[in-house]
């Protein structure tokens, strides 16, 4: 029987539960902001079907981490049938902004034209590519449209790790740094191949130091644009100790041919890893560039440890 200020002696009195404060409060979740510009993925490279499914696969992976965020992908090379064009992509964002905005004035809502960037264009790039970045430029530019254009994906630490799992589901690694175990094929030396000239190549080599440091093996980066490069980066890595090598693509996997990193493995004598691909980090980086762009609050994307 319950009294007036509660139930009756000897029945449980269930508690609300205290709202966590301090360092361990749970985030309130974020959301893109109502009308935020549109993330578009520049992809470059010839457009297939299996480069679609991977650009897809990044803007999901954003999508999850930004619930609201209007992601799309433009191909650099796009047909604008199959596959939009970067600079097609652009307009529509911006005939679509348009019209929302004259839609709700003719509603009879308060609304002021609106003003900043239609989209955020983020490369999929790990690296820099100066000739790529320049056909970027001047399809955003094209596009007649404000639309404001991010860095490439790397160097990063998440770049890092996803190279790090690639090496080890080709077995060429251990896949646990901390587990006292070997792997009969893990390679003692990895050549780190990038596309794009040498500033690529001194970009790539930021994200090796870090791989090195993961992997407690030498790691150079070599350009597969350049060539010889790749043997002569085989023959140093060789010549100071390692006697087992590996290939690791510092690719997305679209900006290139693939049997040029076939090749390049062949050159070196060596088995390669598979390109980065839809690895998660590449959707939470294209992200990170997108938010800080506008400047929106989002949640730290860290490389977890291993």
């Amino acid at each position: 029987m319950s009294t007036p200020t509660g139930p009756a002696s000897g029945l449980p009195v269930r508690m609300p539960r205290p709202r966590q404060s301090g360092r361990h409060r749970r985030p309130e979740p974020v959301v893109a902001p109502e009308g935020a510009p549109a993330l578009v993925l520049a992809v470059p490279g010839t457009p297939s079907g299996a480069t679609r499914s991977l650009a897809e696969e990044v803007v999901s992976i954003a999508r999850s981490e930004l619930p609201g965020l209007d992601a799309r992908i433009g191909y650099l090379d796009g047909d604008d049938g199959e596959f939009l064009s970067l600079q097609a992509v652009l307009a529509h964002a911006a005939q679509e902004r348009t019209a929302r905005f004259e839609q709700a004035r003719a509603d009879g809502a308060d609304v002021t034209e609106p003003d900043g960037p239609v989209a955020v264009v983020v490369p999929l790039l790990a690296g820099p590519d100066a000739a790529l970045l320049r056909r970027v430029r001047q399809a955003v530019m094209d596009s007649r449209t404000a639309a404001e254009l991010t860095d490439v994906l790397g160097p990063h630490p998440l770049l890092a790790e996803a190279l790090h799992v690639r090496l080890s589901e080709a077995g060429l690694a251990r896949a646990d740094r901390a587990r006292l175990f070997t792997v009969a094929t893990a390679a003692d030396g990895i050549i780190l191949a990038s596309v794009g000239g040498e500033e690529a190549v001194q970009a790539a080599g930021i994200t090796g130091m870090l791989l090195a440091a993961r992997l407690a093996v030498p790691v150079m980066a070599a350009a597969l644009d350049d060539q010889g490069s790749i043997a002569a980066t085989a023959e140093q890595l060789r010549t100071s100790g390692s006697s087992q090598l590996a290939l690791a693509p510092y690719l997305i996997g679209p900006e290139i041919d693939a049997t040029l990193v076939e090749e390049a493995a062949r050159e070196a004598g060596c088995s390669a890893a598979e390109s980065l691909g839809a690895y998660p980090a590449i959707g939470k980086l294209a992200l990170s560039k997108y938010t800080t762009a506008l400047g929106i609050a989002q949640q730290p994307t860290g490389a977890p440890a291993h």
